[in-house]
């Protein structure tokens, strides 16, 4: 392995043993500030939440901003048996790849002095709720484009392909309470059963009708009622109900539906149904310039014949709240073929390591297709 090869490596293998959870993310800040301190960045961290900026090149110039973002977080699942932070959505790869990209334009004379590059290690992904931190916090305010990176399902694409667009669809996700009063299980005339109420709620999510030529969907993902007693009808629930759509007016209408269901369960059923929490994760607003800068990029390294379509996918990621909150960028993800299976945010989630560097690569062309005169 080269020198290169051996610090992309150690950088995942250190960063998927210490896995941590979305706003929690103190030990990866701290492990990525001091390596990128070593490439001999301009660091920057923050007081109030996790996350790291670092910033290589010169800023002082007229040079465009190319900044890089890497989320950081892993997820909370049960792993053989035991629940732990674990990252089966590849934000460890993802990571290892920033920090590698990095470490190969600093070992680059011809490059490292032309480039204002700036490399944002976004916590909270998986929350949707950490571009909207970087945002506010001014680190994309300079920026003229935006890259990122994720790892796909074998489904998706294959080793040695990867796409320079991924065209994420919406994700809205309601928590909400069902409030009632328990009854003995002798007389369940007396309340309204909270767990047939989330039932009655389930069959008509079932029957909501959208335009059926734009992906979409909508269920109930989680749901708690009851307590150790067997002969009390509960009247309390919590439940979440996950939605998504491939454009933003489609949610819009879809969570117009869903909140009139839960409003007609009220009436019906005699409780309470207020939505405690939401989460919310725009769908995707592409940059034809970035697209074609990643496309380039992909075909130098893998060849043309690897350069996947745009790829179309219901999953969502709050990268898109860069360009929504600062439609000036020019932004993009690329999605890297990597054989992972069985899927993302599966447990057991694996992929072929050697698309690390592939990955790593791609980012480094692309980042070179900006300052190229022809780009």
């Amino acid at each position: 392995m080269t020198k290169l090869e051996n610090r992309v490596a150690d950088a995942f293998h250190h960063l998927h043993q210490h896995a941590e959870i979305s706003w929690e993310e103190t030990g990866t800040t701290a492990y990525i500030a001091s390596i990128l301190k070593e490439y001999g960045c301009t660091v920057t961290t923050f007081s109030d939440c996790t996350g790291v900026v670092g910033e290589y090149g010169h800023f002082d110039s007229n040079l465009p901003v190319v900044a890089i973002r890497a989320d950081m977080d892993a997820l909370w699942q049960e792993v053989n048996g035991t629940f732990q932070a674990n990252h089966s959505c590849g934000h460890d790869a993802h990571m290892a790849m920033v920090l590698g990209l990095v470490s190969k334009i600093t070992d680059d004379p011809a490059l490292k002095n032309k480039v204002a590059l700036k490399i944002i290690f976004q916590p909270a992904e998986e929350k949707g709720e950490g571009a909207l931190k970087m945002v506010e916090k001014g680190v994309v305010d300079d920026v003229d484009y935006l890259f990122g990176i994720h790892l796909r399902p074998i489904e998706e694409t294959t080793m040695d392909n990867a796409a320079p667009v991924i065209v994420h669809g919406a994700n809205t996700t309601y928590i909400a309470d069902i409030n009632g009063h328990d009854a003995h299980a002798a007389r369940p005339h007396l309340n309204a059963n909270a767990i047939e109420v989330a039932s009655a709620i389930v069959s008509q999510l079932n029957n909501i009708h959208l335009n059926p030529r734009i992906p979409h969907s909508v269920k109930m993902t989680n749901i708690t009622a009851g307590g150790k007693n067997t002969n009390i009808i509960p009247g309390n629930a919590s439940f979440a109900v996950d939605m998504r759509t491939q454009d933003n007016q489609t949610m819009d209408d879809l969570t117009r539906k869903v909140k009139d269901i839960f409003q007609a369960m009220e009436s019906i059923h005699g409780v309470e149904i207020p939505i405690t929490d939401m989460e919310y994760i725009p769908a995707a607003a592409v940059n034809d310039e970035a697209i074609q800068i990643m496309e380039n990029a992909t075909a130098r390294v893998l060849g043309e014949a690897h350069v996947d379509a745009p790829l179309i996918t219901p999953g969502g990621d709050d990268f898109h709240f860069y360009t929504i909150k600062r439609p000036d960028l020019k932004a993009t993800m690329l999605g890297l073929g990597c054989d992972l299976k069985p899927g993302l945010h599966h447990p057991d989630m694996t992929f072929n390591h050697d698309a690390l560097m592939n990955g790593v690569d791609i980012l480094y062309e692309a980042v070179k297709g900006v300052y190229r005169d022809d780009s």
